[in-house]
């Protein structure tokens, strides 16, 4: 049985992980311990400022590897998840970058976190990493052997800083993701890191995952002034760079942007403005 899907999610960029090229000269287990510390100190400031979920993912790793990442990244990582998932218990996710899925999902299934996100599920894509194809059949059958239907997966379509190769076709990005992918959910982005899809984009996305039975999530962009046009209050959030200094990722928490966009979150579901379908979480 699935777990429900948090609607709110607050993304905890980590800092260079051991062996990252941003973690040079640092003793890995500095690096651990430093990662592992702002870490647990922003995902207890995310729940207590209301965010109803929180995704950890090695945003300081860059330059990512495209698909599987080295060990001591696996070993960090996993440290990490478990004291985040020692701390709090809002419904956690994994996303290890930039397609890692089998290893999102090992960390998911033994830490106990609740859901993973894979960049590319579905289709083959050119990014900024080379061309990275999706493997939902290794992924899915993983899913089953270890034991871990419960954890859902969460796939972008048109990932940000990508190109899909497959189809330039949004909606039936999201009918294959859903139907032929199997994700238990679908995200749309804009083009890179803070930057929101379009309207049109998300009333496409609206339509396409209605007709597939399918949650959806908007992945980027979303500020107190964008989300103000969502046309659906069943729409799923993953929200990053804007609650941070300067709206910049991976720079610190910004208190102050968290609790404007918390704000602006809770005015907007009230509000009525966007239209409600039947929850399919």
């Amino acid at each position: 049985m699935k777990n429900t899907l948090p609607r709110c999610n607050g993304v905890i960029h980590l800092p260079p992980l051991p062996g990252s090229p941003g973690a040079s000269g640092m003793d890995p287990s500095e690096a651990l311990q430093k990662a592992g510390a702002i870490a647990v100190r922003e995902a207890l400031i995310l729940k207590k400022e209301g965010f109803d979920g929180i995704i950890l993912e090695n945003f300081g790793d860059a330059p990512f590897y495209p698909t599987k990442v080295p060990v001591e990244t696996v070993v960090a990582f996993s440290v990490i998840a478990a004291a985040v998932r020692e701390s709090v218990s809002l419904p956690l996710g994994i996303n290890v970058l930039r397609n890692d899925a089998l290893t999102a999902l090992s960390l998911a299934a033994v830490t106990g976190a609740d859901f993973i996100r894979v960049n590319v599920l579905s289709g083959v894509m050119a990014t900024d990493q080379g061309i990275i194809e999706g493997r939902a059949f290794e992924l899915l059958r993983e899913r089953q052997r270890l034991n871990a239907d419960h954890i859902s997966i969460l796939a972008d379509v048109h990932v940000k800083h990508a190109k899909s190769l497959s189809s330039d076709s949004l909606s039936l990005a999201i009918e294959e993701t859903a139907g032929r992918g199997g994700a238990d959910a679908v995200i749309v982005t804009g083009s890179t890191t803070g930057r929101p899809p379009s309207q049109d984009e998300i009333k496409e996305a609206v339509r396409a995952s209605l007709k597939c039975s399918v949650p959806l999530y908007v992945g980027s962009g979303l500020d107190p002034e964008s989300l103000k046009n969502l046309p659906d209050r069943n729409i799923g959030m993953i929200v990053g760079s804007t609650l941070r200094r300067g709206g910049k990722a991976g720079a610190p928490l910004d208190l102050k942007r968290i609790r404007s966009f918390i704000a602006a979150q809770k005015k907007w579901k009230k509000s009525g403005n966007g239209k409600s379908r039947k929850s399919s979480t």
